[in-house]
């Protein structure tokens, strides 16, 4: 079997529609669960990660691959959706309007799968990466520190702290997905 394909080639010109597909498809949990934790509405929770996945779509080639996993890029994207949906009291949706998406309306089962979601609880899934892909991970992705930095104050090399950092999302993605 043959290694799936990068994001980064999901996310370039060649990857088209369907190379968005598959890296929707991928990250969708993850967003998803990283939304849901921020708030309590699954509706809210939602409406975000679309809105996320949109403006990812609409600007995917903005992602730079030396500067993280496109994982922790889209983490990024919603963290800015969250601020911006605090400070307007309401969701944007000028990306999916733009590029022509319906709006998302959330039936039963939709509900209960965000639930499920909501559930999820990213801080057992952090705890459970090994120490070294955690502090990474934290650093990088939630605070935001360039790799140089980290490596510096964790006294490695930032090709090291580059290789934790994408190992503990690939191991929080997966947990994230239970398992799948």
């Amino acid at each position: 079997m043959s290694d799936p394909m990068p994001d980064r080639d999901l996310l370039g010109s060649d990857g088209g529609a369907a190379g968005f597909r598959i890296f929707y498809e991928r990250h969708v949990h993850a967003v998803v669960a990283y939304v849901a934790r921020r708030t309590d509405r699954p509706d809210l929770a939602l409406d975000l990660a679309a809105e996320t996945f949109a403006r990812a779509l609409e600007h995917r080639g903005q992602y730079d691959p030396s500067r993280g996993p496109a994982i922790a890029w889209l983490f990024g994207i919603a963290r800015n959706e969250i601020a911006g949906a605090a400070r307007r009291g309401r969701v944007a949706d000028e990306y999916r309007r733009r590029l022509g998406l319906s709006a998302i309306e959330l039936d039963d089962a939709a509900a209960e799968a965000m639930e499920r979601h909501m559930r999820l609880d990213l801080e057992e899934a952090l705890a459970a990466l090994p120490a070294e892909q955690r502090e990474a991970v934290i650093r990088r992705v939630l605070a935001e520190e360039p790799y140089a930095v980290i490596a510096a104050r964790v006294g490695c090399s930032e090709q090291v702290i580059r290789k934790r950092v994408s190992r503990g999302l690939a191991s929080l993605r997966q947990s994230l997905q239970g398992g799948e």
